[in-house]
């Protein structure tokens, strides 16, 4: 592939940037990925310590080869000709709460049976609560996202195609983008539920159910309940693997160990990229899949934008990072373990502080080839405040100290794992920063349902355009697969999309 020929460059190969780029490919586009490490996947990249294979980021995932699942990411991989051999499990895990340890199961019935054993009125309130999401499920399912684009040509595809599911949306405008706690507010008045809610809110989008936007949940149950949850076997790495096949098998290619210095501009459109080597690469439409304050601040200069759009864009609040432990264990005498489990430490603590709520992985209880036999991989993370960390005489200490939390919460499901280990790696939101080049390490925006919206994936730039966390629909792999498709289909012409669709669907 020529330089001189591409038509988009794509910075990064995050999942929104992979999306977007074998999307552009499967249309018959010259695209080029230029990814600064010598992995690719971003946050959800895969990466080996004796022989222990570790999830970076995301290990939870719903219906990544399930024909019905309204997954973007599986609908992508469908359009690409890939598909992903997975492991379906239930019960999801267990939430361990400071009084009770709830098993958390796919099916709402199975999972409200178990909330009625300790709350019979908050699991009727519950289903009252899922009954309003699941029929926002229903009413967006027809629509897949695959078909949409993000501009006004966009209106006569859903009129031609998609009109009679157009109809079932109308009862829903009032709640597609209301909070999740308007709906929480009206139905449910029992604390422990509310409190259930708000975490797996908070598990969703790193905000409570008053800042959570409600499609976001109401996507999570619907696929939770009729798709049932799986794990890719190879872990999220298997996720890029395929994307990349797919982007290559379109003619598409990826440049790794490339990273972009900066985005040029020529007469006030995008020209191409700058590589840190000097490399300069041309192409009429650049596609970073950096976030918006990184996108803004280290790739453009401050003059190539609008000064009140760049100031606005680097107001939005950020969603703190995280601490993150890595861990090899002896696997002997666990054979009965669940694969996620959440805790809970201080019932009187926000569930949003730092340290309080502890996500745990271990996905080699579905997949022992991720680590050496008789061994298990362990992943467990925490939200940590960026602010403060510096590397000084105290990092070291500091690391230690600040993932005890972290060492805790594992205790609660494995009390003798000290003496388990056999490989440890802390990560803290320096570790993010540097290795995901993500600024402060964050996974996104911390925009409040009702408070504002994601920005899109235009810029004011002619040919610069934005994918990834910090785009619209949001965080959380499905969303930035959506926003791939939503930014690769609106590069292309209706008729594009039409034929493409035609294709997939016949």
């Amino acid at each position: 592939m020529q330089q001189q020929q591409l038509d988009a460059i794509v910075i990064g190969s995050g999942i929104g940037g992979l999306t977007a780029a074998a999307l552009l490919a499967r249309y018959g586009k010259k695209v080029l990925i230029c990814e600064s490490h010598a992995i690719a996947g971003g946050a959800a990249h895969s990466f080996t310590r004796k022989g222990f294979h570790f999830d970076s980021g995301p290990s939870f995932y719903c219906g990544l080869n399930h024909p019905k699942s309204l997954n973007p990411l599986r609908q992508v991989l469908a359009v690409l000709g890939e598909s992903l051999p997975t492991i379906s499990y239930d019960p999801l895990g267990h939430y361990h709460f400071p009084e009770v340890t709830f098993p958390v199961y796919s099916n709402s019935e199975r999972y409200r049976e178990e909330l009625a054993k300790i709350t019979p009125q908050g699991a009727v309130e519950l289903a009252r609560f899922e009954k309003r999401l699941l029929s926002l499920y229903e009413a967006l399912k027809d629509i897949p996202t695959i078909a949409l684009r993000a501009d006004l040509q966009m209106i006569p595809v859903l009129l031609v195609k998609y009109l009679p599911s157009l109809f079932k949306l109308l009862p829903h405008l009032g709640i597609i983008q209301g909070s999740v706690g308007n709906i929480m507010n009206q139905e449910v008045t029992d604390p422990w539920v509310r409190r259930l809610i708000d975490l797996e809110c908070f598990l969703l989008s790193g905000l409570k159910a008053e800042g959570t936007i409600a499609p976001e949940v109401a996507f999570m149950l619907g696929e939770r309940n009729n798709i049932g949850v799986d794990y890719p076997i190879g872990g999220s790495g298997a996720i890029i693997d395929a994307l990349v096949r797919g982007l290559e098998r379109w003619g598409g290619q990826i440049k790794l160990n490339a990273h972009v210095e900066q985005i040029l501009l020529e007469s006030g459109k995008v020209g191409g990229v700058k590589l840190r080597n000097g490399e300069v690469i041309k192409a009429g439409i650049v596609i970073s899949n950096a976030t918006i304050w990184d996108t803004y601040t280290k790739l453009l200069r401050a003059e190539d934008l609008p000064a009140d759009y760049r100031q606005k864009s680097l107001q939005i609040p950020a969603v703190d990072s995280f601490m993150h432990l890595h861990l090899g264990i002896r696997a002997e005498g666990l054979e009965d373990l669940t694969g996620h489990h959440v805790v809970v430490h201080d019932r009187n603590k926000d569930i949003t502080e730092p340290g309080n709520t502890c996500m745990i992985s271990i996905p080699s209880v579905w997949d022992a080839n991720l680590a050496p036999e008789g061994h298990y991989v362990v992943h467990a993370y925490t939200l940590e405040p960026f602010e403060n960390w510096q590397r000084d005489s105290h990092y070291l200490e500091r690391k230690k100290e600040r993932s005890q939390s972290l060492f805790s919460a594992l205790e609660k499901i494995i009390p003798d794992l000290r003496d388990r280990i056999v490989l440890e790696l802390i990560g803290t939101p320096l570790t993010h920063s540097y290795y995901l080049r993500r600024y402060q390490g964050t996974y996104g925006p911390a925009i409040a349902a009702g408070k504002g919206t994601f920005p899109s994936f235009n810029t004011p730039i002619p040919g610069l355009y934005r994918v990834g966390d910090s785009t619209l629909p949001g965080i959380g792999v499905p969303a930035v697969a959506a926003s791939g498709i939503l930014c690769a289909n609106t590069l292309v012409s209706p008729q594009q999309n039409a034929d493409l669709l035609t294709e997939i669907y016949r």
